[in-house]
């Protein structure tokens, strides 16, 4: 059985109306069918966060990085 919460269907006047309070629902995991004239037109969904392992982070850094210069203090 999943543990998803279920879609809200809403229209695309209501999504205009208050799209903070909105998106604040999807991040918190639901999952929201814009409708226009009572049909589906967009889906808005919550992102997989990314997770990398720290070799991967290491893989993306450049090779041979500019040295970092210090502010000259006066």
């Amino acid at each position: 059985m999943s543990m998803e919460p279920p879609a809200l269907h809403i229209s695309e006047a209501d999504l205009t109306k208050d799209i903070r309070a909105i998106l604040q629902r999807v991040q918190t995991g639901t999952e929201m069918i814009i409708e226009r004239d009572a049909r589906p037109v967009a889906v808005l969904r919550p992102i997989d966060p990314v997770h990398r392992k720290i070799s991967e982070c290491i893989a993306l850094l450049p090779a041979d990085p500019e040295p970092l210069e210090p502010p000259a203090w006066d």
